[in-house]
């Protein structure tokens, strides 16, 4: 059986814990409460009895004690105490002392502890003060009990000694019973809460669990076999998390469709740029090769014709290997390499140049870094889009990539008035960012959607001439930097 481990605050504990242990708790202090209370109820009966007994029975043998008192006569005083003492069928009388005026014994029922003669040990004659006819040690299990013997002109007194352990017996076995009642249905109702309460409490693990799930990044609504047993508040519940679980897939769908749209949309507006790019080659090639059919024979022709061609394949190369990598990811990719970052200044090239905007880009990473290479790619091509928009004629879009210790940082800079307060809370929200309205914006927020993907952060301010400037960092997955990446 899997023991499990409760946290050490008591505040952390789960519910089906917290509530029986405090009912138990709660059935404790009103069991010691009431033991007390019944503790109390049965020391003060049976003193009241002990006294009752006690007095009736010293009343009637100071009665019987008072004409030999009267006279002094030890022997018969003696043999009146030691039939009262063998008469004690409880053996409850531990010794029965008469005394005179003077506190001088006169019998006892044990003549060697007192001597017929002497003065009382000062420890009894305490016991003979009239204000207190039942004294009683609870410690050592002894009652003492005196009567005056001859009314008001008291010839003496007589006193005994009671052994109060049976009656002290009594109440331990009373506590024991009360301990043991309360100890089992403190047990018995603590049991119940827990079973009570883990059957009330079921319907939030089951939310829990899918409630999870939705923070992992499923939403799935709640099986209905789980709602159907559930007619009260969490059945309303399950209802609710439901939709909100059917808003979020619904949601995250056209997210990813948007997404889609975007990408495709970039392709879209790239697909001219690599046109241009790809003809203006092809025409100085398609003139090269007719150069070489006409003049093939001169050496110096067919060298700078094959070097044009060398140059426009070269150039169409390129084209087609950054789009490549641009907008396909090879299987288990997740490096990114210098090359990928540069080869987007040939996907961009003709958006700077139909914008008459000039690139600054300085590629710093010195090898592969272990980083979401598709994410970096994609993050950046956007922003320098978006640059090459706002920045003005003539203007400058810079782009910086660095390796930093625990990830890596692009930063992209333009030239123009400044990005919107809404826009830059567009991707500093990221994940939590809400869809834009009108299509405007959403490459920002696809920005801010694969930075949330891969844990990573933005900056966004202003440049030191003025412009935006939109800094990224994305993380390494292992928390350092690999210098050596396979």
């Amino acid at each position: 059986m899997r023991r499990v481990r409760l946290p050490a605050s008591p505040r952390a504990w789960p519910l089906t814990v917290t509530v029986p242990l405090l009912v138990a708790v709660l059935m404790a202090m009103v069991g010691a409460m009431a033991s007390y209370s019944v503790l109390a109820r049965l020391t003060a009966d049976q003193e009241l009895h002990l006294r009752q007994l006690a007095a009736a029975h010293l009343d009637a043998l100071a009665l019987a004690l008072q004409p030999h008192v009267a006279r002094q006569d030890v022997w018969e005083t003696f043999d009146i105490l030691d039939r009262v003492r063998r008469g004690d069928g409880g053996g409850t009388i531990r010794l029965l002392v008469v005394t005179l005026p003077d506190a001088t014994v006169l019998a006892a029922t044990d003549p060697r502890l007192l001597p017929v003669g002497t003065s009382l040990p000062p420890e009894l004659r305490e016991r003979l003060d009239p204000g207190a006819d039942l004294v009683i040690d609870g410690e050592r299990g002894l009652a003492w009990f005196h009567r005056p013997i001859g009314g008001g002109a008291a010839l003496g007194h007589v006193l005994t000694e009671i052994d109060m352990a049976p009656l002290i017996a009594v109440r331990w076995e009373v506590l024991g019973t009360l301990a043991g009642v309360n100890g089992g249905l403190i047990l018995l109702f603590a049991a119940a809460g827990y079973g009570l309460v883990a059957r009330i409490l079921r319907p939030l693990g089951i939310l829990d669990q899918y409630v999870e799930r939705v923070r992992t990044g499923t939403a799935e609504p709640i099986p209905r076999r789980f709602i159907a047993g559930e007619r009260n508040e969490f059945g309303r519940l399950f209802h609710r998390f439901n939709a909100m679980a059917r808003a979020v897939a619904e949601r995250e769908a056209l997210a990813a469709r948007l997404a889609d749209e975007e990408k495709l949309a970039l392709l879209g507006r790239l697909a001219s740029g690599m046109a241009h790019e790809v003809n203006n080659p092809l025409g100085g090639m398609l003139t090269a090769v007719d150069t070489l059919k006409r003049h093939g024979d001169d050496a110096a022709v067919r060298q700078r014709s094959t070097a044009l061609l060398e140059r426009g394949l070269r150039g169409i190369g390129n084209v087609v290997r950054a789009a490549l990598v641009a907008y396909k990811e090879p299987p288990g990719a997740v490096a990114t390499t210098p090359e990928d970052l540069d080869d987007l200044r040939f996907l961009i090239a003709h958006e700077a140049q139909r914008r008459h905007v000039t690139l600054a880009w300085e590629n710093r990473l010195d090898g592969p870094m272990p980083a979401d290479g598709a994410a970096v790619r994609q993050m950046t091509l956007n922003l320098l889009l978006n640059a090459c928009r706002a920045s003005p004629p003539g203007g400058t879009v810079a782009m910086t990539a660095v390796a930093l210790d625990h990830g890596l940082a692009v930063t992209v800079q333009d030239d123009g008035a400044g990005l919107p307060a809404e826009d830059a809370e567009l991707l500093r929200g990221k994940g939590a960012a809400p869809l834009p309205q009108g299509g405007r914006g959403l490459g920002l927020w696809t920005v801010a959607r694969l930075l949330d993907r891969v844990g990573g952060g933005v900056e966004v301010g202003r440049g030191p001439a003025g412009g935006t400037r939109v800094t990224v960092f994305v993380p390494f997955p292992d928390g350092r930097r690999a210098d050596a990446a396979a």
